[in-house]
């Protein structure tokens, strides 16, 4: 069987490889003239280091990612407003939870791509594919032509063509906040311990996730009905101004990030879909279940799609809508739970009614951390390989 990935993210990364692994011949179509890591970083929580054991990668991983432990909510004044204990999540799903960044992680996908020997055909821009005699013909931009018995979408969540084809419509849902997200990196120590912080004010948030003592990503946000044009020369004081009244530490580490490392992103979702497939074609990662970032699974949810996905078509290779259905089936409940609990969080915290929020915090103060860490590894243990 020969299949065809569109998009070379973490989603068509990982699924080439977990194919690779089962037997498939596999190639990967990407619009872009190279590897991509927009973003920061992420928390690969345990459901995603299984994953990535799965794939033989977590050993490299662990060499460039920092093993968290917990998570401490603060008020925007600094005020400790409850913790999830991170220990609990990694002894119930026996891995740990690392924190990662972005262009590290693409680079260790990219490292094993190469060495499977997995083609990325760069400058692929798809423009339609066309379906005859149980093949498609991709047809793209710069007028080549890959025909192949599979095409997975991973083209992402903005501009998907791939889920225009199954669904009928790409259009993605702003969820009304913005994420400036950076990387900071030191000479020197700037963290006592690998513990995320999470400040929570009304309508914005600001997060720091140390990778090391002396390097960690971050994201700030804030509520923003309009998407306006963006000025990158204009990032860091947009930052400094939207969080002038906030802990120090938030403002040394805004300082302290290069202009150059700062991104702004207007955040979009989609509502959950009833099917992800249609005739040859197959949809994973965000282009399929594009959470928000507040759910902190989106990277985890798409290694979960590689390793099912090429399961799946390996145990009915012979019957592509069977194989597609099973691996809809395993999927959909969790990855549909985890995008309608990241719109709820971020309902709550990038909420401007400061009653609503002061509730909120109170709330958060009073919230078991164990007991909320356990409710989530159950989540995340769903349906795991």
């Amino acid at each position: 069987m020969n299949i065809l990935i569109i998009g070379a993210g973490i989603a068509g990364l990982s699924t080439a490889i977990s194919l690779k692994l089962q037997g498939f011949n596999v190639k990967i179509a990407e619009k872009n003239s190279s590897i991509t890591d927009i973003g920061a970083g992420i928390i690969s929580w345990p459901n995603a280091s299984n994953i990535l054991d799965k794939l033989g990668l977590l050993e490299e991983v662990l060499k460039v990612s920092g093993k968290v432990t917990s998570m401490n909510r603060f008020s925007s004044e600094g005020v400790n407003i409850g913790s999830i204990d991170i220990t609990t999540i990694n002894e119930m799903m026996s891995y740990p939870s690392l924190s990662i960044l972005r262009c590290d992680l693409m680079r260790i996908l990219n490292n094993k791509i190469n060495e499977m020997k997995i083609s990325i055909h760069f400058n692929h821009n798809l423009l339609s594919f066309v379906n005859n005699n149980n093949l498609v013909s991709a047809k793209f931009t710069n007028k080549k032509i890959i025909k192949a018995d599979v095409i997975i979408g991973a083209d992402g969540r903005m501009n998907s063509l791939t889920r225009e084809y199954v669904k009928g419509d790409n259009t993605p849902k702003y969820q009304g906040f913005i994420n400036w997200v950076g990387i900071i990196k030191s000479k020197n120590d700037i963290f006592t311990n690998l513990s995320v912080s999470d400040y929570w004010g009304i309508g914005k948030r600001f997060g720091i996730v140390p990778i090391s003592k002396n390097q960690a990503y971050w994201a700030g946000g804030m509520t923003s009905k309009n998407i306006e044009t963006k000025n990158p020369s204009l990032y860091k004081n947009e930052l400094l101004h939207e969080f002038k009244d906030w802990p120090s530490n938030i403002l040394n580490i805004i300082k302290n990030t290069k202009d150059s490392g700062i991104n702004k992103i207007y955040v979009h979702d989609h509502d959950p879909l009833s099917t992800w497939h249609k005739n040859n074609v197959i949809l994973i990662g965000d282009c399929a279940h594009a959470a928000l970032p507040t759910s902190g699974q989106g990277a985890c949810q798409a290694l979960e799609d590689a390793w099912h996905l090429a399961s799946c078509l390996k145990e009915n290779s012979k019957n592509l809508t069977h194989a597609f259905e099973s691996f809809t089936k395993i999927r959909i409940k969790k990855t549909n739970n985890i995008t309608m609990g990241g719109r709820a969080l971020a309902f709550s915290i990038f909420n401007d009614d400061k009653e609503f929020c002061l509730k909120r915090n109170i709330h958060s103060q009073n919230t078991n951390g164990h007991k909320q860490a356990s409710a989530m590894a159950n989540l995340w243990l769903e349906n795991l390989a």
